[in-house]
């Protein structure tokens, strides 16, 4: 089993959040500031993940380098502020906006006397709490191990070499050459363990395109609404919460669109501004979803100012996981904190390229099925095939590709299939297209005694 490695007191810890804007960063060539995210939407994100990890923000401090410290990154002059605010309102715990090196770390926390945590460590955290599956908690533990392996260094009374005498001669390693072998030890069983979970994965996958089941992803920025989308749209009842990472474990529902065809939903975990890499290579194999997807629904939350660039972020992730070539569709939610009505966008190729709907209302859902249907009719169509009897060899097949609903026999002996084909499928089986009568919204049941 998994274990957590951050231990969290049952209450919230009282936390001091520091701001840091790094001048140097924001100018591009030529002296101008590239497009970023406002400072008051980093600050107020960064807000929500100290509360989203259950402690408490007490007060924020900003302060703004050109570059950062060496030593306490954010300079002497302001490690002494912070070192007083934390004294004299009993601080817990300090959070920085940004990564800081194992060094800075810990020289912080022997001058503040309390726990100093970086975004990376902060997001770790959050993600610790909220996996629930085993493969989110060894995804969870890999990641923080990779962190906590930088952050062994020399500086304890507890990483002297090791004493001599009777029962006490080890192998001579220090403490911390003993800790960093145990941990690459755990790492080592770890990636083993997702490399099985992985191919278990990669099985469930494969019978899902060998069945021609399209896969459609749900992605975006985390809290823009993505398992309120997925619950409305399949009834499940996937943790849905406003704050940040509600989602971690990917959850996967079959869906049967309203013109019969069938298609899978997978919810996924959220981006976010900065993602640890750690995080990113942890959860590769859950990802591999969005990356082998058939359709991406990109879910945007519409009343954000940020959206934009929060569009970017998520862009950037899909192409760093290798996603950014999949179909993509846009998903304009919460437009009942607009003005806005539901609408169904088409791009110049004649395909639908955004939909604007409410997950909370359920307001443009039948629009978003119309975008479904459209952006998956060459995949897949129910339909029925009428086999003789000396047709046992493509029966036997098509029960093998698991694309067979129903069966009735007649007393000729001659099989009637209700089936979901697709094109690439008829011609690889060699089946007449004459023979395929597709179903269009029709039931099956009533045309099932019509015969040839």
């Amino acid at each position: 089993m998994a274990t957590t490695l951050f231990e969290r007191p049952s209450s919230g810890e009282r936390a001091l959040l520091v701001h840091v804007e790094i001048t140097q960063n924001l100018v591009a060539a030529g002296g101008r500031k590239r497009l970023s995210v406002s400072r008051e939407a980093e600050e107020q994100e960064f807000h929500e993940l100290a509360t989203s990890a259950g402690s408490e923000p007490i007060l924020a401090v900003r302060t703004s380098r050109y570059r950062p410290d060496p030593k306490l990154f954010i300079g002497s002059g302001k490690a002494e502020e912070v070192a007083d605010l934390v004294r004299h309102h009993e601080i817990e715990l300090v959070l920085v906006d940004h990564t800081i090196s194992p060094s800075q770390e810990r020289n912080l926390e022997r001058l503040f006397k309390c726990r100093v945590l970086d975004r990376t460590g902060l997001i770790l955290d959050i993600f610790a709490q909220r996996a629930r599956s085993f493969e989110g908690k060894l995804q969870v533990e890999l990641a923080q191990l990779k962190h906590i392996a930088t952050r062994l260094v020399r500086g304890w009374t507890h990483l002297e070499r090791q004493k001599g005498g009777i029962g006490l001669r080890g192998p001579g390693e220090t403490q911390l050459e003993t800790d960093r072998r145990l941990i690459g030890q755990r790492i080592k069983m770890l990636e083993k363990k997702l490399k099985k979970v992985s191919r278990q994965r990669e099985q469930s996958r494969s019978s899902r395109q060998k069945a021609e089941v399209p896969t459609v992803s749900l992605v975006g920025y985390t809290n823009a609404g993505k398992s309120t989308l997925f619950n409305h749209i399949t009834n499940a009842e996937v943790f849905a919460q406003d704050q940040l990472f509600a989602t971690l474990d990917p959850t996967l529902r079959r869906l049967v669109l309203p013109d019969k065809r069938e298609m899978v939903l997978a919810d996924t975990v959220g981006f976010i501004r900065d993602l640890p890499h750690d995080l990113v290579a942890a959860f590769r194999s859950t990802l591999q979803e969005t990356e082998e997807a058939s359709l991406l629904l990109h879910v945007i939350d519409v009343a954000d100012d940020e959206r934009e660039l929060r569009m970017q972020e998520v862009e950037d992730v899909l192409a760093l996981i290798g996603a950014d070539s999949v179909p993509q569709i846009r998903v304009y939610n919460k437009i009942d904190q607009t003005e806005r009505s539901p609408e169904l966008r088409y791009g110049e190729n004649g395909e639908v390229s955004e939909v604007y709907l409410s997950a909370h209302t359920g307001e443009g859902l039948e629009e978003l099925m119309t975008a479904l249907m459209d952006a998956l009719a060459t995949s897949q169509y129910v339909a029925e095939l009428w086999l003789e009897p000396s047709e046992g060899k493509l029966r036997a097949a098509l029960y093998a590709q698991g694309v067979v609903d129903d069966e009735q026999v007649d007393e000729r002996g001659r099989c009637l299939l209700q089936v979901r084909l697709t094109d690439e499928m008829v011609g690889r089986l060699g089946i007449d297209e004459s023979r395929v009568n597709r179903l269009e919204g029709t039931d099956y049941l009533a045309t099932a005694g019509a015969g040839q």
